[in-house]
């Protein structure tokens, strides 16, 4: 790698229904490639991503570092709860999986926390103090904490139980499809989860991430929180971002 491209990293954010990766400039936060999809394999074990994952690093010609976030809490690379991921995946050391199937050497972060670290450093929660809590609602509903700017890794506030059921069963974006559910009464139960977190967490700032976040008008006036609550700046692509901070030396 040249001395110019010493600040690229690639990051690869791995999703219920789709793997997605991009060439990431970890100084500025902005992609510099174009972003490729692969739509998640099903089942979604470790041999299978692994493959996924693999394409997108030949289809980019990488051989430098690559980030990858994905469901779960990650501890010391392995998968140590599931999180709409393949039963195969409990306890598998993921970064040395991946590696061994791309070639090059691979950090894996939580794809939540991994979002949360580009939302805090380039988008919607840069310079902000106190208690910052992301969100991703997506496939399911992923957290990440924030204080005073330090990241408490692997919360799974998405399996918290709301009303007798997980946060993610009763508001996820998967939910509001399946249910065919306008964006107001999807908001209302948005705001039912986000209430029961404030009751816990009592944060300052809740970002909402995830594919979702760029049709914010449609369901944050639904929210009721004390704390502000803000639209991701990075959008679909925060976990790509923050998945290559995670990955580069200079972070």
């Amino acid at each position: 790698m040249s001395k110019a491209q010493e600040h690229l990293v690639l990051g690869i954010d791995v999703g219920g229904s789709g793997i997605k990766g991009a060439i990431v400039d970890v100084k500025t936060g902005a992609l510099v490639s174009k972003r490729i999809r692969v739509k998640t394999p099903d089942p979604a074990d470790p041999k299978a991503v692994a493959k996924v994952v693999a394409r997108i690093v030949r289809h980019f010609k990488w051989k430098g570092p690559v980030g990858c976030g994905m469901p779960g809490p990650i501890k010391n690379g392995r998968v140590r709860a599931l999180a709409n991921l393949d039963s195969s995946w409990l306890e598998v050391n993921a970064p040395a999986v991946y590696t061994k199937a791309c070639g090059c050497p691979v950090t894996v972060i939580n794809d939540a926390d991994a979002a949360g670290l580009a939302e805090m450093r380039f988008g919607a929660g840069k310079g902000r103090k106190g208690v910052v809590i992301l969100t991703t609602l997506g496939t399911g509903i992923g957290s990440a904490v924030f204080v005073n700017g330090h990241l408490v890794p692997n919360t799974e506030f998405g399996q918290m139980e709301v009303r007798g059921k997980s946060a993610e069963q009763r508001a996820s974006a998967r939910v509001r499809k399946a249910r065919n559910l306008s964006w107001k009464n999807w908001g209302k139960r948005v705001d039912t989860v986000l209430r029961a977190l404030e009751q816990v967490m009592w944060p300052d700032v809740i970002i909402i991430g995830g594919g979702v976040s760029r049709k914010a008008s449609r369901f944050l006036p639904a929210i009721t929180t004390e704390a502000e609550v803000v639209p991701a700046h990075f959008r679909n692509e925060a976990g790509i971002v923050g998945a290559a901070l995670a990955a580069s030396p200079r972070s």
